[in-house]
């Protein structure tokens, strides 16, 4: 089996609100979708969601290194091999996890697809039954925030992500309004996306907040700042997860020599796709660190392989792959049963992609195929 054509999608997702975080503000989520073929007429979807502030990716620049580098490379290339295919890839452009990431997933779907079992079982197989949903909770007003949390409550929700990372004070008041909105029964996970950006800050907004229950504190320092998160975790009382701080093996050796975490989120965007991701998920089980699957808000395409990589792993403790639930119209079928989200037994991603929204939701397309 070999890879003879791949198909470039950019295009812009619909989300039903803007979805606000402490650096950027998005009202529609840009993506590129790849449909790679083999010559055997095995198709499989991958996809890309960049992030500049975390990958160092842009939209446009990862459509061209998957048009002009990466895609030209893998052509011919059997796509079950996984690790030479990585190998192919990181020897013509280094880092660009989030353009590998597409490739990656594409050619997951395609041997799952290949072997007629979910992409799951080529990973160690299901061990998760189902995974509870938490709902992301953008930045707004206290009093926004606690009324789109109370009206999750009321669908089912057991728990949310909190996007902070404003004005520390001001963000202690955030947490305090849904804390006493939706009561002490309630997960709340605070999400700081870097904007304390110090210890000092984090420590002081961690006293404020002392006696608000929260499940965990995410990456409220900025990403390469690793020993602000060892002293923080030194004289906090609070679970510490990393994010933005996390890309790869290298980050992942220095968190666990210093024991920088409680908890790190690892992200398909960030590392380069499901095999690579794997690979950071067995570096924490070794060193006793649980795991989070999260997400760049990506399609049911992506959010459909960071699901696979989460229910095959006993250290991953939960998921935070909600993007398909955040758009007007999406390209793929990816199913939710709120508050849970529990994988169907299809072939590859067990996602069908809808070429009709596909092409309508695309901005500019290019094909590279073989000769």
């Amino acid at each position: 089996m070999k890879i003879t054509q791949i198909e470039i999608y950019a295009i812009h997702l619909p989300l039903i609100e803007p979805f606000i975080i402490s650096y950027d503000r998005y009202d529609t989520m840009p993506s590129i979708i790849v449909k790679m073929t083999t010559d055997t007429g095995v198709i499989g979807y991958g996809e890309s969601v960049p992030d500049d502030h975390v990958t160092g990716e842009s939209w446009e620049s990862t459509y061209a290194v998957l048009k002009h580098q990466l895609a030209p490379a893998v052509i011919g290339q059997n796509p079950m091999e996984f690790e030479k295919i990585h190998e192919v890839m990181n020897k013509v452009i280094r880092d660009v996890p989030a353009a590998k990431a597409a490739i990656d997933i594409a050619c997951f779907d395609i041997a799952g697809k290949t072997l007629q079992v979910p992409v799951y079982q080529l990973i160690g197989g299901r061990f998760h039954k189902k995974f509870p949903i938490t709902h992301v909770l953008s930045i707004g007003s206290p009093e926004k925030m606690a009324n789109e949390a109370a009206e999750h409550v009321e669908m089912g929700y057991r728990s949310f992500k909190m996007k902070v990372g404003t004005e520390v004070m001001k963000d202690v008041e955030r947490i305090k309004a849904v804390r006493e909105r939706v009561g002490a029964d309630i997960a709340i996970r605070v999400d700081v996306n870097q904007g304390w950006v110090n210890a000092s800050t984090t420590l002081r907004g961690l006293r404020a907040m002392r006696d608000l229950d929260i499940d965990w504190l995410e990456q409220p320092v900025k990403a390469d700042d690793i020993d602000a998160m060892v002293e923080i975790k030194s004289k906090a009382d609070v679970s510490l997860m990393i994010d933005e701080g996390l890309h790869g093996v290298k980050e992942m050796r220095e968190i666990i020599a210093k024991r920088a975490a409680d908890k790190v989120n690892i992200k398909l965007m960030k590392c380069g796709g499901i095999y690579p991701a794997m690979k950071l998920a067995v570096m924490a089980e070794m060193a006793g660190i649980e795991c989070q699957v999260g997400s760049m808000v990506e399609s049911s395409v992506g959010s459909a392989a960071g699901f696979h990589v989460a229910f095959s792993k006993k250290i991953m403790t939960s998921v935070e792959l909600t993007g398909p639930l955040k758009f007007s119209k999406d390209i793929g079928d990816l199913h939710y049963e709120v508050p849970f989200i529990e994988l169907n037994e299809k072939p590859g991603l067990g996602v069908t992609v809808d070429e009709a929204i596909l092409e309508e939701l695309c901005k500019f397309k290019d094909v590279v195929k073989e000769g």
